[in-house]
């Protein structure tokens, strides 16, 4: 299990030596995450330009039927406008040139009662009451005390004022629309190639660390529980996944949404921007506070959910015993203690965040109705126009999402450092045997074994075996016997280099084993065990372990010469029958039928069998008897067993006790001494001898 100490250490919020390590891991992708990047930018200028245009709209076109008009004779105005009863009508914010706005005449459009009428002066739009006085097409209207000469308009020739608006509104809507498309092209495109750059840069990051897991020796996964590097596999590489995908690139976007935004709004009024930004400092404090309390909140998740995996692999793969023990209330209790601690610490991540977003939607809130209260004043009074108020509005709620964003980045990028630093402790992990530098690289053995004054400690000196020393030449038949623990399995796990001895030689033909590429070793030795490990897949991917040059014809030889064809031709789909996970549906005698099939496809030249057919009912342990006889012609073979039936006619016995050679030499031979042998012996057949 993790320490949680050990966790707040590794915890680090950002760490410039890892942020390099883990863009370089990016570099062979970089013309991808460039290409996000120009798109990206694309998408953000299409986000800043929507307001912007619906503010255009709304200041040039929907609210300027109230602007005042120069009145010009026909064809004698600078600028084009709007033909009417012999004249033509300019609104005044066409002209950027003041001088040609002298000595004109002014006319504004004023609607009472659903009726429009062309005024002649310049009528503000805040006036308090209208009045209509007189009848007719040219009725006097009285505005704030004031007269004025005016000429209603009926809906078409009302029409014929807007007809320019209506065509602008329309081409204006036609480029939102083309905005809207084109910004879901570059914001789908730009998701899709950061995604599959980001699952590229993943999927070789978790390959490397799966391959770095492979080459770790056994004593690896003594102290380090599957549980935890199935997570460090699994959810800590998601952690960077999201890192790559949601902060790496991303994180640009949301400053680019913040200067755009903070650009256009300046430029737009500068004072209504400045009020704007008051609200600011209190967005970074809540973030602030809201960072640092979900920091020390995620270390603990994190730590606590790697407990979850490593109790839930333990439990499931020990169901069996757990069900022969009737354990079950037991460990659903521990189980439940460990899930509830999980619960609890979770549901601190979400009161944060419950607490967190509403904060923030506070503080926007405030911020909006301060734009409302001073801004909606300044529309009024014709200070600034309706279309920039509204446009500030909008621009001041999507000036929070990126500030919120920037929070929610930091905190994976927080995560995504102390998943990456857990990862790297594993990648830099330098496996414990290594090969030889000028290590040789054998395809063939003889079979010649010899230990010489060889010690071997799993734990520092607590020896498990002391000065043992024997040769077993090529082509014998020896077999190790011995009490629990007398060391007869840690023999084989050295011969294979599993594990590396503390002191002493083992040599195969002559040769050092530490000077042989362990894997050329790992090929010439098969070994059956008494724990027979079945992958998900096929009986045939199982014998030859996806190993394409063994045929199936081989695999069908091997299978015959252990009797194991004769349970597999039965099964409905024969050598294509699916294995269930470590080959549930099948018995132990079956099992260990298919491990020899498999060790044998291999064609070995020292053949091992750590206490292989323990497992093995008498029949099927008579048929496989008379397969190793034909089996270990030829080969060196080294056998592991309790049941001393098993190896009674083996060229060699040698007996363990303590970690030491006790005695060597044949079955009737070790018998005569009347030594430990003869006690192992009289020990499980004493009712033969009672006889």
């Amino acid at each position: 299990m993790e320490n949680i100490h050990e966790e707040e250490k590794l915890a680090k919020s950002y760490d410039s030596k890892l942020m390099l390590r883990l863009l370089s891991y990016a570099k062979p992708y970089w013309k991808y995450l460039a290409i996000s990047i120009i798109l990206l930018i694309f998408v953000t200028l299409a986000d800043l330009a929507r307001p912007y245009i619906i503010k255009i709209a709304i200041d040039n076109n929907i609210s300027a039927v109230n602007e005042p008009m120069y009145v010009y004779n026909l064809n004698s105005s600078p600028i084009d406008g709007i033909e009417f009863n012999g004249k033509e009508y300019v609104r005044k914010s066409r002209f950027e040139d003041e001088s040609l706005q002298s000595n004109q005449s002014i006319s504004t459009l004023v609607k009472d009662n659903g009726t429009y009428y062309l005024v002649n002066g310049d009528i503000k739009s805040d006036f308090d009451n209208i009045e209509i006085i007189g009848q007719g097409n040219n009725p006097t209207i009285k505005i704030n005390e004031t007269t004025y000469n005016s000429r209603s308009l009926s809906d078409e020739e009302y029409k014929e004022f807007r007809e320019e608006d209506i065509s602008e509104l329309n081409n204006l809507g036609l480029i939102y629309l083309a905005i809207i498309v084109l910004g879901f092209i570059f914001n789908y495109l730009q998701v899709y190639i950061l995604n599959y750059a980001g699952k590229k840069i993943i999927y070789n990051i978790r390959n490397e660390v799966f391959t770095n897991i492979q080459k770790m020796s056994l004593s690896f996964f003594d102290n380090n529980p599957v549980g935890r590097l199935v997570t460090r596999v699994v959810n800590d590489t998601e952690k960077l996944n999201e890192m790559y995908t949601e902060v790496l690139i991303s994180f640009l976007k949301d400053i680019f949404m913040l200067i755009g935004i903070v650009v256009i709004m300046i430029q737009m009024d500068l004072k209504l921007a400045l009020m704007s930004f008051t609200v600011v400092p209190f967005i970074l404090i809540a973030s602030i506070i809201f960072r640092i309390q979900i920091r020390k909140v995620y270390r603990l998740v994190r730590v606590r959910l790697a407990k979850i995996n490593s109790t839930l692999n333990e439990n499931i793969t020990g169901m069996n015993t757990v069900h022969i023990f009737a354990k079950e209330n037991k460990k659903f209790k521990e189980f439940d203690h460990i899930n509830s601690s999980y619960l609890d610490i979770v549901k601190k991540e979400v009161k944060i965040f419950a607490l967190f977003r509403p904060s923030i939607e506070i503080i926007r809130s405030l911020g909006i109705a301060l734009i409302v209260y001073y801004g909606g004043g300044q529309a009024i009074s014709g200070v600034i126009e309706f279309g920039v108020l509204f446009a500030f509005i909008n621009y001041l709620q999507r000036f929070f999402q990126p500030i919120m964003e920037l929070t929610q980045k930091f905190n994976i990028l927080q995560s995504a450092m102390a998943s990456s630093e857990r990862i790297f402790q594993l990648l830099d992990k330098e496996e414990e045997i290594k090969n030889d530098i000028n290590a040789k690289t054998l395809k063939k053995f003889e079979g010649k074994i010899e230990f010489k004054n060889v010690y071997f400690a799993y734990n520092d000196d607590n020896w498990v075996l002391k000065n043992v020393s024997f040769t077993i030449n090529p082509g014998e038949n020896i077999a190790f016997v011995g009490a629990t623990g007398a060391g007869k399995s840690s023999i084989i796990n050295l011969i294979n280099r599993f594990y590396d001895i503390s002191k002493g030689e083992i040599l195969i033909d002559g040769i050092n084993i530490k000077t042989i590429d362990k894997y050329s070793l790992r090929r010439r030795i098969g070994i059956v065990l008494q724990d027979v490990f079945l992958f998900t897949g096929d009986i045939k991917e199982n014998i030859r372990l996806n190993n394409k040059d063994i045929s199936l014809e081989e695999i069908k030889k091997a299978s015959k010469y252990v009797n194991a064809d004769k349970f597999i031709s039965k099964l409905p789909r024969a050598y294509d029958e699916a294995v269930m996970e470590r080959g549930s549906t099948l018995s132990s005698g079956q099992r260990q039928l298919l491990a020899f099939a498999r060790a044998l496809a291999y064609d070995p030249d020292i053949l091992v069998l750590d206490e292989a057919t323990s497992n093995i009912d008498t029949e099927t342990e008579v048929l496989i008897q008379d397969a190793l006889v034909k089996l270990i012609k030829g080969r060196t073979s080294i056998a592991v067993a309790h049941r001393l039936s098993t190896i009674q006619h083996s060229d060699k016995i040698i007996v363990l006790h303590k970690g030491e050679v006790k005695e060597v030499g044949k079955h009737q031979e070790l018998l005569d001494k009347g030594g430990i042998y003869y006690d192992l012996y009289t020990l499980q057949y004493k009712e033969s001898f009672n006889k």
